[in-house]
């Protein structure tokens, strides 16, 4: 959890994503198969998707072979995880009292969601589902801001998406709570996308999601402007919006 947002409004937006779940399962980036690769190694694993979402890792896990169960505090969220993999079994928990049994998994792992765990009570659920020799993996997807128009993008939101700890830290706090040895790889990815799904994208965002309706479409209003303004995508009908996908393994000692 991170120390520098209020308690109060950390936990808002923590659970705040059951109201935009169809929206964030339409526009949000998925997860590319190597960042799966480099977390799990080649062989089939059991595998804990944790803080789950709408499924979108889970698509990547399911495609490399692995047995998956998610969680996920939101059901709303679970619940476009559930059309779009019936089979996987979906629980309503958090990180921090996950529902499964001890030596469940082989490796427990987290899209976009580290930053949501509070590090020491999670770390202890993490170790009691996990097996011997297993792993957890973090992976978040970051606009790549040498772009300039993504770097404009950035600049836009930078005021209303501060108290997000970067992932980095998130990463070492959990490697002392383990604790674990850390290795780590980054690929990228591009997401074509409409210049209005991008502002959608955007609406589906924790600090855009705990907004008044008022001050939401004002919000976004103003991203909407950027986009029809900036010289980069001015009249453009889709974008390329790039991203840089960092991946953590985390080994238990």
């Amino acid at each position: 959890m991170t120390g520098s947002i209020d308690p109060a409004a950390w936990q808002h937006r923590r659970t705040s994503f059951g109201s935009v779940a169809a929206q964030y399962a339409a526009l949000r980036p998925g997860y590319p198969a190597d960042a799966v690769a480099f977390l799990l190694g080649d062989r089939p694993r059991r595998v804990l998707d944790l803080g789950a979402g709408t499924g979108l890792l889970t698509d990547a896990l399911v495609a490399a072979g692995h047995e998956v169960v998610a969680v996920d505090p939101s059901p709303e969220m679970l619940g476009e995880l559930r059309a779009r993999h019936p089979g996987v079994p979906a629980h309503v928990g958090g990180a921090e009292a996950v529902p499964l049994p001890a030596a469940d998994v082989d490796a427990v792992v987290a899209g976009q969601a580290a930053h949501w765990f509070d590090p020491r009570p999670a770390a202890a659920e993490l170790r009691r589902v996990l097996r011997s020799g297993g792993v957890v993996g973090f992976v978040w997807n970051t606009r790549d801001e040498s772009v300039p128009w993504v770097a404009a993008l950035g600049a836009a939101l930078a005021a209303e998406a501060r108290g997000h700890e970067a992932d980095q830290g998130v990463v070492d706090a959990f490697a002392a709570a383990l604790p674990a040895d850390v290795a780590t790889a980054r690929s990228s990815l591009v997401q074509r996308v409409t210049p209005e799904q991008v502002v959608a994208g955007i609406g589906t965002r924790s600090y855009a999601a705990t907004m008044t309706a008022a001050a939401r479409e004002e919000f976004l209003g103003g991203i909407r402007r950027l986009l029809a303004g900036h010289p980069d995508t001015a009249g453009r009908d889709v974008l390329d919006l790039p991203y840089r996908t960092d991946a953590y393994r985390l080994t238990p000692r």
